[in-house]
């Protein structure tokens, strides 16, 4: 009897201390859990994501890249800020450039003309300095016919002149702000003349088929390098814009030319007649063009 009481007594304590070793079991499991939890709190976001680092550049092989770093929120701020100035930097150069295109007619200036009716063009590109004043540079092409009196003293059929000049030419609007505006302009600088005198000779043109024409050839020439200047004004329409604002304008314009050319006296060009020319040669162009 006392042997079947102490077995029960064993089997009550052998179960008894299975119990009081789960509970101190999972006591300890949920101690060590919350600790770890506080210790994952207490840890700061640099101090982790230090240790991030750490682990993962102690966990990479050799020859691997390091991981890439959050962006920095400062350098990108600066970097947008870098792009905006240089967009208004293109935008304000833009603006701030000058074009103009233009093209008309020529008639003599003077009793003396050397140079009679022809057309000319003009195109230019500069900067707006201000409201008022834009700077141009300015190349210009002028065809023109040369006087009966000289081609029969040449002893010629036909003759022409050429010019090309290429001048530094202010531009001042007197009334920017309106609509229609008034503006004077002026400068100067280089100038070529060449001086053509043509004779009809029989040539043989070629397209599908070959035939003889009649064409004026140039049989004799001289030519001159020399400054001049010109000055004048005109009328600008602005033209564009929701308002009637916008940057191109349309313009009319008249200028007084002289190009200083030297007086041609005595000389047989090529072998013809004799020729005398007078010194200066004075046009007034008439141009239409547009300015933006």
């Amino acid at each position: 009897m006392y042997a079947s009481r102490w077995m029960s007594l064993m089997r009550h304590v052998s179960v008894f201390g299975s119990a009081v070793m789960l509970a101190s079991t999972f006591a300890s499991a949920q101690s060590s859990a919350s600790q770890n939890q506080s210790n994952a709190v207490a840890v700061s976001p640099s101090e982790s994501s230090s240790n991030t680092v750490q682990m993962a550049e102690f966990a990479a092989p050799d020859g691997m890249a390091a991981l890439p770093s959050a962006p920095n929120p400062s350098s990108s701020s600066s970097g947008a800020a870098a792009g905006q100035s240089d967009t208004t930097f293109r935008h304000g150069l833009m603006r701030s450039l000058a074009f103009e295109f233009g093209g008309g007619f020529n008639a003599p200036a003077g009793d003396k003309a050397y140079i009679t009716w022809g057309g000319q063009f003009i195109a230019g590109g500069g900067i707006h300095v201000s409201k008022y004043l834009s700077v141009l540079a300015e190349y210009q092409f002028i065809d023109d016919k040369l006087p009966g009196a000289i081609i029969a003293e040449a002893e010629a059929q036909g003759g022409y002149a050429h010019i090309w000049s290429l001048t530094v030419d202010p531009v001042v609007d007197l009334f920017p702000k309106s609509a229609n505006d008034l503006y004077v302009t002026g400068g100067g600088g280089f100038y070529r003349k060449l001086s053509s005198f043509t004779d009809p000779e029989e040539e043989e043109v070629c397209y599908y088929f070959c035939s003889v024409e009649t064409a004026n050839a140039v049989v004799s020439h001289f030519s001159s390098n020399q400054g001049g200047f010109n000055i004048g004004g005109g009328y600008q329409r602005r033209v564009g814009g929701m308002y009637g604002d916008g940057k191109t304008k349309l313009f009319a314009e008249v200028r007084y030319l002289d190009v200083l050319t030297p007086a041609v006296t005595g000389i047989s060009p090529s072998g013809m007649g004799v020729v005398t020319i007078p010194a200066d040669t004075k046009l007034l162009p008439i141009t239409l063009g547009v300015r933006w």
